[in-house]
């Protein structure tokens, strides 16, 4: 394995964490009896999706 596949998978690997975090925290928000919960979910779903080149404090 070169490290340029090394790498490539890394990313992959990467990639599919984060894709599958966003899908948990998600579902959270939309399943979620508790509303504490759901807010809670909704916060972790605007960490992960806002985007770095903000430099606004709000979600």
């Amino acid at each position: 394995m070169t490290t340029l596949q090394l790498i490539h998978d890394i990313v992959g690997a990467a990639g599919l964490l984060y894709t599958t975090t966003v899908a948990i925290a998600a579902i959270a928000a939309i399943v979620s009896a508790d509303p504490e919960q759901r807010r809670a979910a909704l916060r972790v779903l605007a960490l992960l999706v806002r985007g770095r080149g903000r430099s606004h404090d709000g979600p």
